[in-house]
């Protein structure tokens, strides 16, 4: 158990699936009660399947792709997205959220336990939209490259592409005594946020210019190198006003959830995706039916 200060966060995009506000919470640092020693023994965590994040792309949610024992997401450069976020217990938890393995409320890197955490009502769903920046206003997420992306602003690169979020029980809370609301599917993921399908294109952040020998495609995103992977950058300021509420979570985590995102050539690599077959004539193929002589007595015009 720990005593917490919690950031309790009153967006103002994006609840479509929430009942109360999203709220975030920040443990104190220091705290006399626990000591050092004590963290290492804390126990293991305790997996529950219900706790779910998804991330979604102009309101709808990525499709996921298990394999070498992680999920993944295929991320589209230059899109804004979000997280969305579902508490499946009877009782609020705080979720510490890290993107890029820095945490989406204050940027630091750190333990899930001492991290500032987001906080989500029982049954309830909640969608962070970006980075917080003040108690009024957050920047939003979007896919870009390694060298574009705020943890490389912040010369913090050592974990890009991954978005983290540990669970907390509030401490010896009271039950909210109703039932869980249902939980949307997939198809009514999809009904629900069929208006909020097409993106603003006006408000995705400029695609960056090409290096010298580059020249940008149709989209006007410039081509990637094989080394320029998925990351996430920071966008447009969008209003999302916070404040700060008392709270105790359990030591324990509930649960831990992963998700790795990259572009579609890194999925590839890793053998998540089957390459696309080449839409001519394999050039080796070609050349290894190659001969010598034909039948001709003098040289073609071209």
């Amino acid at each position: 158990m720990r005593k917490a200060l919690i950031l309790c966060a009153i967006s103002l995009i994006g609840l479509a699936a929430a009942i109360f506000p999203a709220t975030g919470v920040r443990v104190l640092a220091g705290d006399p009660a626990i000591e050092p020693a004590q963290r290492r023994d804390v126990a293991p965590v305790r997996w529950q399947e219900n706790f779910e994040i998804e991330v979604l792309v102009g309101g709808r949610p990525l499709e996921e792709i298990f394999g070498r024992g992680r999920r993944y997401v295929l991320a589209s450069e230059g899109a804004e997205y979000e997280l969305r976020i579902r508490n499946p217990l009877p009782v609020r938890v705080g979720v510490a959220l890290s993107v890029d393995g820095l945490n989406s409320i204050d940027a630091r890197r750190s333990a899930s336990w001492d991290a500032s955490k987001w906080v989500i009502e029982p049954y309830q769903t909640i969608h962070i939209t970006g980075w917080q920046m003040s108690s009024e206003r957050a920047r939003k997420f979007y896919f870009t490259t390694e060298r574009d992306s705020y943890a490389a602003r912040l010369g913090r690169k050592t974990d890009l592409g991954v978005i983290s979020a540990v669970f907390y029980r509030e401490v010896a809370p009271i039950p909210v005594p109703v039932t869980p609301p249902p939980y949307m599917r997939d198809g009514e993921r999809r009904e629900r946020s069929e208006s909020g399908r097409e993106m603003d294109k006006s408000s995705r952040p400029p695609a960056q210019a090409g290096s010298a020998g580059q020249s940008a495609n149709a989209t006007g995103v410039a081509p990637r190198r094989d080394d320029e992977y998925a990351a996430t950058g920071i966008g447009r300021a969008v209003e999302n006003r916070v404040y700060w509420v008392n709270l105790q979570l359990e030591r324990r985590p509930a649960a831990e959830v992963t998700i790795r995102y990259e572009y579609a050539d890194a999925l590839y690599k890793l053998g998540l995706l089957p390459r696309p077959r080449p839409s001519g004539e394999d050039p080796l193929r070609r050349r290894e039916r190659a001969r010598g002589f034909e039948d001709s007595r003098f040289c073609p015009e071209p």
